[in-house]
């Protein structure tokens, strides 16, 4: 069973419909993970954002993984999340709206179907925790449906553990598992994702005809797309029409992730064809994405130099278009990875990081996180003026 309808090798191939629909047809009869109000309360203040009176910081795991999963595990992130915004408030002077990228990050779209395992043979690549499993044989590298109910339950467990004024949120890869989620509130009508407060459509699944944008286009949630190469202002407007038709204030975020060489030449046309169309969605910036460079040795690697100069160059396109730089979207962790190199120069020979742990791509440590996180603050200061090209070199 082929689900991926991309043409990226973004999505599982499932080895069996039918098990597909046995474990669908489960999650339908469960609870609902998120609190409905609280998917209001956070589109409401996203209009704050969009308004340019608040900030976001949306940060998180690339990839969570079950075995981590604990209340330790999700205090400290979310300690990492809110001492981070407090850096952030102090800087822009405005209110933060924290949103973790956890309890539901469970998948990742892959480029690739296959990747070398450690003896060089070919093995399915790893997809997140909802689809397979990170060790490298065949049999657990296999998609397995059932462990979409094993997602559900350590998303409720860290649920059950977050602290209040954390929103949740998490790329709406899994199609089956969200619309398995899809709920009416009956105070309101209004059908709700109930997965987490949030869904974002990814890169590689913003098709505007496609079915991950068709799930968005039918919950009430706050919906987020990822801007990349290739976006043209065509791509995205049609996204606006199919996702804020009535110009909603806080539905819609569209989160740019061009690369520090690319922000300053590609961003300004969408977001004067964004504006020309009457829409005043959240801006936020992700300069991890764009910025993936790998070491001699094939590990992939970010340099912070590469993604302070994204932040700077979102920061001054906004503002040249009238626009608000509404925050950030970064990976990240408060364990002492290391995984992101300070400059690029470092990552053309085999740069010591020894605490290379990640489920997937490279996530920054609390240390380079507060350096970027601090560059975006000072640039979008009341007293800051318009910042400089920085060189990614």
């Amino acid at each position: 069973m082929n689900a991926d309808h991309t043409g990226s090798g973004a999505l599982p191939d499932w080895p069996s419909a039918e098990r597909v629909a046995e474990v669908t047809a489960e999650l339908r009869g469960r609870p609902p993970l998120v609190d409905f109000a609280d998917c209001a309360a956070l589109r409401r203040q996203l209009a704050g954002v969009a308004a340019g009176t608040a900030t976001v910081l949306q940060g998180g795991d690339c990839a969570e993984l079950f075995a981590e999963i604990s209340p330790a595990a999700t205090a400290g992130k979310a300690a990492q999340l809110h001492e981070l915004a407090e850096l952030l408030a102090a800087g822009t002077e405005r209110p933060v709206v924290r949103i973790g990228r956890i309890a539901g990050q469970f998948a990742k779209p892959r480029s690739a179907a296959v990747e070398p395992g450690p003896d060089g043979t070919p093995l399915p690549v790893y997809r997140g925790d909802a689809v397979n499993s990170v060790e490298p044989t065949a049999p657990a590298r296999t998609p397995d449906p059932r462990r979409l109910l094993t997602a559900y339950e350590m998303a409720g467990r860290v649920l059950a553990h977050l602290p209040s004024g954390v929103y949740t949120s998490h790329e709406a890869l899994l199609t089956e598992y969200e619309r398995a989620l899809v709920r009416t509130d009956p105070a309101t009508g209004r059908r709700y994702c109930s997965s987490a407060h949030l869904l974002w459509a990814g890169h590689r699944t913003r098709q505007p005809a496609g079915g991950h944008v068709d799930l968005l286009a039918d919950v009430a949630n706050p919906v987020a797309v990822k801007v990349g190469p290739g976006t043209t202002p065509a791509d995205l407007t049609a996204l606006v029409d199919r996702l804020d038709p009535y110009r909603e204030p806080g539905r819609l975020t569209l989160i740019t992730r061009f690369g520090a060489g690319e922000v300053r030449r590609h961003l300004p046309t969408l977001v004067a064809a964004v504006h020309r169309h009457g829409a005043r969605p959240v801006w936020l910036c992700d300069p991890m994405h764009g910025n993936t460079i790998h070491t001699a040795d094939r590990r992939k690697t970010r340099a912070v130099r590469d993604l302070v100069a994204e932040v700077l160059g979102f920061v001054d396109v906004l503002r040249a278009a009238g626009g608000h730089p509404g925050g950030l979207h970064l990976e990240m962790s408060p364990q002492d990875v290391t995984k992101c190199v300070e400059h690029r120069a470092e990552a053309l020979g085999q740069p010591a990081l020894p605490r290379y742990r990640t489920g997937c791509d490279p996530r920054l440590n609390d240390r380079q996180a507060r350096r970027v996180v601090a560059a975006f603050a000072a640039a979008t200061s009341p007293q800051s003026p318009p910042t400089l090209e920085v060189s990614h070199a």
